[in-house]
């Protein structure tokens, strides 16, 4: 039996990712930040064509279940998500954010340079993963509901409210 990890990039599972702001700082603490953020999530949704099941932005990482219209096309997103959205958060630090970017070396990277995926093979785990990442802030302790987490697709679940990019469950 081979101990190499099977490769699940190219096929079309939901990917259930994770990936972590440099050195775990709390980048994602400030409101335009996450903005940016999920502003980029979007256009990169809409670019490859692929779908949000869910997520969450903490303070210090962000988690996401996503799946695409292409095999293959996992590592092109995330890096091209990481890379816009380091891009503008890092300008507004810059130009708009100086009393919170005191946080932030300009010259370090925003993102760590790796991500995890795991993929999803059932709606069991589908469903597990997604309430993992919907119950992340009240386990952080910062709100006491996962609806009450801005930064989150719970309050499209739970309340059908908007919650920045389009979501859509996947069977």
């Amino acid at each position: 039996m081979s101990s190499k990890r099977r490769v699940f990039e190219d096929l079309r599972y939901v990917h259930f990712v994770t990936f972590s702001c440099f050195h775990r700082r709390k980048l994602l603490s400030h409101d335009r930040i996450c903005q940016v953020v999920l502003g980029n999530l979007r256009e990169q949704l809409v670019s490859f064509n692929a779908a949000c099941v869910g997520f969450v932005l903490m303070p210090d990482h962000v988690h996401g279940l996503f799946q695409f219209a292409e095999s293959g096309d996992l590592g092109r997103f995330i890096q091209r998500w990481k890379s816009r959205s380091s891009y503008f958060a890092k300008q507004l630090f810059a130009d708009g954010l100086h009393e919170y970017a005191y946080h932030f070396d300009g010259s370090s990277p925003f993102w760590q340079r790796k991500y995890y995926d795991f993929p999803i093979e059932s709606r069991e785990k589908l469903l597990e993963k997604l309430q993992y990442i919907h119950e992340n802030p009240v386990r952080a302790g910062l709100v006491t509901s996962a609806r009450d987490w801005r930064w989150s697709s719970a309050r499209w679940y739970e309340l059908r409210k908007s919650v920045g990019v389009p979501i859509t469950w996947i069977d």
